[in-house]
């Protein structure tokens, strides 16, 4: 129950600096992605500050035996980049410089009935389920000793 409150309250604060930021609204993103055009400097200032928040915090999590609401700390293997991590970014970047969204925002702004987001969310969504069944088939998405897994449940 702990870790579902901790999962709930971590993404209601992250949906309000989104909000807070202007990230919920595409034009913004997409006038700080026009770097050779008008740019929009100020999500610079929106993604230093969460940078410096983690620098600051991250040593002092890590000096804990175990996190406050999980058994331990997950333990990812280290891979060096391959062709999945690199298509995926790819898609990403595209999707996120055509859109002005990435899946954050999206769902964070879908309160609103934007008709556009009424399209996106469910194409995500799409993409999703699409990515799972390509991995599923050809084995690329197989699992690697301490990578996380997608749908799995986190311990409780």
């Amino acid at each position: 129950m702990r870790s579902s409150l901790s999962a709930f309250l971590s993404g209601l604060i992250f949906a309000l600096g989104l909000g807070l930021a202007g990230m919920t609204d595409p034009a913004n993103v997409l006038g700080f992605l026009d770097i050779a055009g008008d740019w929009d400097y100020r999500l610079a200032f929106v993604m230093g500050g969460a940078i410096a928040v983690h620098a600051a915090l991250r040593p002092l999590i890590h000096r804990r035996a175990q996190p406050l609401f999980a058994a331990r700390f997950p333990a990812f293997a280290a891979s060096k980049p391959d062709a999945k991590l690199l298509v995926g970014s790819a898609l990403f970047g595209v999707g996120w410089g055509l859109a002005g969204y990435c899946p954050g925002p999206a769902l964070t702004s879908l309160a609103t009935g934007a008709f556009p987001l009424l399209v996106f969310v469910p194409a995500m969504f799409a993409g999703f389920y699409l990515a799972q069944v390509l991995q599923a088939r050809s084995g690329v998405g197989a699992s690697r000793p301490g990578a996380p897994q997608v749908g799995a449940t986190p311990a409780q």
